[in-house]
């Protein structure tokens, strides 16, 4: 009894299965969803079909219907839309558009950062690209040199256009700590009456204030670091002249410019800034006025010795913090005069002294 149900339960999923496609049945094939006919019913297991114009015998197991399939498909590619021909008479006419306005904002140094990854992927810059970007309607000639401890680096005499930028050169970020200055001297390319006949312009970075520079930079997303140079290259300034005689006769002493060396104040190759060698009752003063009356006696001294052509000067700025002797040495690496300077032992002053070599 049992044998018999089950071969009529296997006779009916027989005729189930056969039954299951139809000759003209639309059909996709599982592995290549390409869709086609049902032309021939093979036997219970195959069938044949034609997909593009090609026809093959498959197993029932490896079609289905496309119904399913066309409904849950993603399309990937949207369908093309006809393309319409038109024509040269039925294009719209484009409005005229003027011309960019180039507004007028000075001269520029800017950085342009070139960044990297480490191991643990995070961005860092490892040098910059410097430009001269001249954002005025006026071209200059100019003569840039880039000083490192004192000593030039870098140095480049060109010109620059008007409203346009000037690669100078590349700067490894390692060296802005040592803060590195950068310094110009411009002129009109094309000389103008009244104009200042050059002009100079610097601009220096401490290793600080260059970290905090990249991160501003980051967090306005702007690609350079910039530094004005300056607005507006300046006027010449006209020379005060004074009747010599009446100055004279007023009881002012005149001396020739010839002369002037030897009617100068003698000059010293030692100075000691120490407050007890400047000033008397000194203790009343804030530090910051004492650094400032440190740095005029320094500026005093340090004019004197360049008047008189001397070869070096001794600065004793003793050792403390090295405040004074942190601004000394930052003054010096901006002037021209100083061919290189050195705070090093010395057995009189121990490391509590700069000596400064001029260039005579």
């Amino acid at each position: 009894m049992q044998d018999g149900l089950a071969r009529l339960l296997l006779f009916l999923q027989l005729i189930i299965e056969c039954m299951k496609y139809q000759i003209g049945d639309d059909i996709i094939v599982l592995h290549s969803h390409e869709e086609g006919k049902v032309v021939e019913i093979m036997n219970d297991k195959m069938v044949m079909i034609e997909v593009r114009g090609v026809k093959f015998p498959a197993y029932m197991d490896q079609i289905d219907f496309p119904y399913f399939y066309r409904f849950s498909k993603k399309k990937v590619v949207p369908e093309k839309k006809p393309v319409v021909k038109q024509f040269v008479d039925q294009l719209p006419k484009e409005k005229a558009k003027p011309n960019s306005i180039k507004v007028a904002d000075g001269v520029w140094l800017s950085l342009v950062p070139k960044f990297d990854y480490d191991e643990f992927d995070d961005e860092f810059v490892t040098m910059f690209k410097l430009y001269l970007v001249n954002k005025s309607d006026t071209a200059f000639a100019f003569h840039y040199i880039q000083m490192m401890l004192g000593n030039a680096a870098f140095e480049l005499k060109s010109e620059v256009l008007a409203f346009q930028d000037f690669y100078l050169h590349d700067v490894p970020f390692s060296d802005f700590s040592d803060s590195p200055h950068f310094n110009f001297v411009f002129s009109l390319l094309a000389p103008q009456k009244g104009k200042a006949p050059f002009f100079e312009a610097a601009v220096k970075f401490k290793g600080k204030q260059i970290f905090k520079l990249i991160e501003a930079m980051k967090a306005k997303n702007e690609p350079t670091i910039s530094q004005k140079l300056f607005d507006d290259y300046p006027n010449a300034v006209e020379e005060e002249k004074f009747p010599l005689t009446g100055l004279a006769a007023a009881g002012f002493k005149v001396y020739e410019a010839k002369k002037i060396k030897q009617n100068l104040p003698p000059a010293r190759t030692v100075i000691d800034l120490h407050m007890e060698k400047i000033m008397d009752n000194w203790q009343s003063l804030d530090n910051y006025e004492i650094l400032q009356t440190q740095l005029q006696t320094f500026e005093k001294w340090y004019d004197l010795a360049v008047a008189h052509r001397q070869p070096t000067l001794t600065v004793i700025h003793g050792v403390g913090s090295g405040r004074l002797r942190d601004e000394i040495h930052e003054i010096l690496k901006t002037r021209k005069e100083v061919r290189f300077f050195i705070n090093q032992y010395d057995p009189r002053f121990g490391y509590g002294a700069t000596e400064i070599f001029f260039n005579v």
